[in-house]
């Protein structure tokens, strides 16, 4: 009986030695791989500026500036020049005053066709593999606005940066007043219906347990101290979370704890988020989407629709 090993056991006990080593090769740079085309949805500017030149990822300025109109009320007009200015280096500009907005609307920032969204933001070099982190130069709504139309079409590695252009800047981290060019890509439509609210649909959930109405205009708003559209007030049984209570004086979003004892009720049930074109009630659906919320939609015409109806009803909160 031969006890030694021939040549073919010799030859077979080699392939298998080198087929695991190159399987075990091949392992650690695949779970790098998944690593890199995943984000949390909250990114600090310190992770930005870590990963700022990975290709996979693309930055986007979605600022909107509010002036004050000769009439003495206020108008949005796009951040393009802010961003001319002086922008984190790499970003691209997300125009919501311009192609990401149906401009035949007589509503402002009214959603165009999932397909035009997909299409611009495709334009912009957010393809199906992109990773994606959004900011604003001042308010966060903005950028929460461009996220939640992202996760209405499907697509989901999308991220917020903490504090924005502001916490940036404070950092005295760089600007850049140039555009780098980036490569179209085909984002693909998956589109989530039921992350956008109608007024058919916020009108039968006044009065229903099984739906929570979450007005994020400034609480003067909610209780008809002044009226920023066509009626002072609120819709009846919704709850006031003003969009700018879910933020520090940092500009930067508070502690979950701290957003999770705003925002209450069963994380299982539907909640219908409303302001005055779907921008500040954007917000606080990110914030509740992150806070484990579950069936969450932003009524995207809010009040500039709403308050424009008398058919609509609304009330005011009662005097203290």
């Amino acid at each position: 009986m031969r006890t030694g090993h021939g040549p073919k056991v010799l030859l077979f006990s080699l392939i298998a030695a080198l087929a695991l080593v190159t399987a075990c090769g091949t392992v650690q740079p695949q779970a790098k791989l998944e690593a890199r085309t995943t984000i949390d949805s909250l990114v600090t500017t310190e992770w930005l500026s870590q990963h700022l030149n990975d290709p996979d990822l693309v930055v986007l300025d979605c600022t909107v500036r509010v002036e004050r109109d000769p009439e003495g009320g206020f108008r949005s007009i796009s951040g393009r020049a802010d961003y001319e200015r002086g922008h984190i280096p790499a970003a691209a500009f997300a125009d919501l005053t311009g192609d990401l907005a149906d401009g035949s609307s007589p509503h402002s920032f009214a959603l165009p066709t999932p397909q035009q969204f997909a299409a611009a933001m495709g334009a912009l070099g957010v393809g199906d593999d992109s990773r994606v982190v959004l900011y604003s130069a001042g308010n966060p709504d903005w950028a929460a606005r461009v996220w939640w139309m992202l996760r209405w079409v499907g697509f989901d590695r999308a991220a917020m940066l903490d504090g924005g252009l502001k916490a940036w800047t404070a950092e005295g981290r760089p600007l850049s007043t140039e555009t780098v060019p980036r490569s179209a890509k085909r984002l693909t439509v998956a589109l989530r219906p039921k992350l956008v609210a109608d007024r058919d649909e916020v009108r039968a959930a006044i009065g229903s347990k099984a739906v929570t109405l979450v007005d994020a205009m400034p609480a003067a708003s909610f209780e008809g101290k002044f009226a920023l559209y066509a009626r002072p007030g609120h819709i009846p049984g919704a709850i006031s979370v003003p969009s700018q209570s879910l933020l520090g004086e940092s500009g930067r979003y508070l502690a979950p704890e701290a957003l999770a004892a705003m925002h209450t009720g069963d994380r299982a049930g539907r909640v219908i988020t409303y302001c005055g074109g779907g921008i500040s009630a954007s917000n606080n659906a990110f914030v509740m989407t992150r806070l484990g919320f579950t069936d969450v939609a932003v009524y995207i015409a809010s009040l500039q629709e709403w308050a424009a109806d008398p058919a609509n009803p609304m009330e005011v909160a009662p005097p203290e």
